[in-house]
């Protein structure tokens, strides 16, 4: 699969899941669609954008076990939730209920409209190990109040590569009349993913990264009984639409005035792509290879696992603790004397590894990782 992607051959590349690394067939329609765009910019943009984009939506909820009026291509998957995040009506005294596991740059976001808002972001510890998902779920749950207005969580954590039970807080929630709001950027492609019977209110993904997709392709979905909540980030000829589509949550979010929609139309393509190399088969391969790879780390690095194994907790992205070393010093090292690109840091005072691994990883680049670390921890 390596001659499939356009990654340099010099780099061992084992962190697919920080942005991803476009299929090169993939990447070819992505530039046909520039080309397009820049053959007859006028006609393009005015008289066949919005038949296109409305034809890449179908394709992509077929993917998604959704219906097409309900999903809306963003740019990356912190725009998407920007837009529910600005939307809710957060009064003084209200709470987002989440926990410290989540992407720093919505950590960020909820933060801040909390703060104008008179609002409250709590964020639910989960120290690690952890050893069921019902105590994730515990966890989190503990920190609902008659405050509590939403639920914000990631269904792969990005920081510590968790898989959370996203399935059942959504259920719990929806019981006790709380709105879910999902994070999913590391699941496209990972994950088989059917939003009509995950049934969180709302949830936003990367097509960029596992699926394979062009960097700026991701998507926001909501469903149709939610979808008044939301304003447009952008305000912009589809708010009173001259001539209104059928679904007014695609016309108040689709158009965003003139901009590069390639990356969306090539979407259709990277499930293409993965359908037509039996994804299924690549997944495991992936999920049997990341598997034999912690394995192996954690009785290099001589510390303890931080879930167990198993596709409950992880799939194809993982995180080791590492021993007391420098993970910045480490994640330099790695790159400038062994050119393996993966990333180090620090996790709630943990130094952690993250490690991904897509369809293009072989043993070959495992077995370089562990003698690289062997090296840089001799001479630490």
């Amino acid at each position: 699969m390596k001659d499939l992607f356009l990654l340099d051959p010099e780099v061992i590349y084992l962190n697919h899941g920080m942005a991803g690394a476009c299929a090169a067939p993939v990447f070819e329609k992505y530039q046909h669609w520039q080309l397009e765009l820049e053959r007859q910019p006028a006609a393009f943009l005015a008289r066949k954008a919005e038949a296109l984009l409305a034809e890449a939506r179908r394709s992509l909820a077929s993917f998604l076990g959704c219906s097409d009026d309900e999903i809306v291509y963003f740019p990356n998957p912190t725009t998407a939730l920007n837009v529910v995040a600005r939307s809710l009506d957060l009064k003084p005294g209200d709470e987002i209920l989440s926990c410290d596991h989540e992407y720093g740059a919505m950590d960020r976001t909820w933060r801040f409209i909390c703060s104008r808002r008179g609002a409250h972001y709590i964020r639910m510890p989960i120290p690690l190990p952890l050893s069921t998902p019902e105590q994730v779920l515990n966890l989190i749950w503990d920190g609902v109040s008659e405050h509590t207005k939403a639920i914000f969580l990631s269904h792969i954590t990005s920081p510590t590569a968790i898989r959370f039970p996203v399935e059942e807080m959504c259920a719990r929630a929806r019981e006790q009349g709380i709105l879910t709001i999902i994070d999913g950027a590391h699941v496209p492609g990972q994950i088989d993913l059917n939003l009509d019977l995950l049934a969180a209110d709302f949830y936003s993904g990367a097509c960029h990264k596992w699926l394979c997709a062009p960097k700026g392709a991701s998507f926001l979905y909501a469903r149709r009984d939610v979808q008044h909540l939301l304003e447009p980030l952008v305000v912009s000829w589809g708010w009173e639409a001259d001539e209104p589509g059928p679904s007014r949550f695609v016309d108040h979010h689709e158009w965003q005035g003139t901009r590069d929609i390639a990356a969306f139309l090539s979407v259709p393509a990277a499930i293409e792509f993965q359908r037509k190399h039996d994804w299924s088969a690549v997944q495991k391969r992936c999920h049997a290879l990341a598997g034999s790879l912690r394995q192996r780390l954690l009785g290099l690095l001589g510390t303890d696992e931080l879930t167990p194994a198993g596709e409950d907790w992880f799939l194809q992205m993982f995180s080791v603790q590492l021993p007391a070393v420098d993970p910045y010093d480490l994640q330099k090292r790695l790159f400038t004397e062994h050119n393996i690109e993966v990333v180090a840091y620090y996790w709630n005072q943990l130094p952690l590894l993250r490690v991904s691994i897509q369809a293009y990883n072989d043993t070959g680049d495992c077995d370089a990782l562990i003698h690289a670390l062997q090296s840089c921890l001799a001479t630490n």
